[in-house]
């Protein structure tokens, strides 16, 4: 299969890695040269265009930032569907709004063009170690068709349901995990305040099973902040998940909100965000 991947960044760059170790033939695109550049060392061949990538690839694979990145992708002047052939599956790897991947589906559909809601699941750790989680939606033909590729980075592809389910699903797991994030930092503060070690805290929140994977991770990084605060690397990397983290929560927040949802930690954990990073207050 002919594959192309648009998207390099944190974690579209080791899942398109992933794809030409695998041996498929993969094309590949972003602004930046630098992965492109990485690319082009493990075998892919760097496009010149959107339009190149869809010329080459009947799976075509976008991981950008957002809702108006990826109508870039896909609608622009040069986009992956103005060029595609009939026939040519898209997955959309980005964490979007559940409505921007279904008028995207409707208008790849008018083209002939199958566009997948798939987002994904277990940041750049987990997909250096091929263990992301797919949540799949859309043609059940065209998800089975792309399931190889998606292999090359999963542990799991799991199917949602119909358009939109995938993003619906993303939006609820990032809710949990932020909301998680929250609790390890408030958690930790109060227990260190009390003079309990944090080991201790971390050795029963293990064993009885409170702390995920993921807040334990978290809490690696809280190390990192308080021990090296003035660190400016760290600091920019911080910024950058917290513009994440509001721009998943401020998505989820609106989605909510069509379906007449109210969602009060959510809000407050939209807000808490920039502390649980550490970029404002203790």
């Amino acid at each position: 299969m002919r594959v192309g991947f648009v998207g390099l960044g944190n974690i579209g760059l080791p899942m398109a890695r992933n794809i030409a170790s695998a041996g498929f033939a993969l094309t590949v695109f972003d602004l930046n040269p630098a992965p492109l550049h990485e690319m082009a060392r493990h075998g892919a061949r760097v496009a010149a265009s959107l339009a190149d990538v869809a010329h080459a690839a009947e799976c075509i694979g976008v991981c950008v930032r957002d809702d108006a990145q990826v109508h870039q992708v896909l609608t622009g002047e040069t986009g992956v569907l103005h060029a595609a052939a009939p026939g040519t599956v898209v997955a959309v790897h980005s964490t979007i709004r559940p409505r921007t991947v279904v008028a995207l589906a409707a208008a790849g559909a008018a083209r002939d063009v199958h566009v997948l809601d798939v987002p994904i699941t277990g940041g750049a750790h987990g997909a250096e170690a091929r263990t992301l989680c797919y949540m799949a939606a859309g043609d059940a033909d065209a998800i089975e068709r792309c399931r190889p590729v998606f292999a090359t980075s999963a542990s799991h592809v799991v199917l949602t349901g119909g358009l939109g389910s995938g993003m619906a699903t993303k939006l609820a797991n990032n809710l949990m995990m932020y909301l998680g994030f929250v609790a390890a930092f408030e958690a930790t503060r109060l227990a260190v305040r009390a003079g309990i070690a944090e080991d201790v805290l971390t050795a029963v929140t293990q064993a009885n099973g409170v702390l995920t994977r993921p807040m334990l991770a978290y809490l690696g990084l809280l190390k990192l902040i308080d021990a090296s605060p003035q660190d400016a690397a760290l600091r920019q990397q911080l910024e950058r998940f917290t513009d994440l983290a509001d721009k998943d929560l401020a998505i989820t927040l609106e989605y909510a909100a069509e379906l007449g949802v109210t969602l009060p930690a959510a809000a407050a954990c939209r807000q808490l965000m920039p502390r649980v990073y550490g970029l404002s207050g203790s």
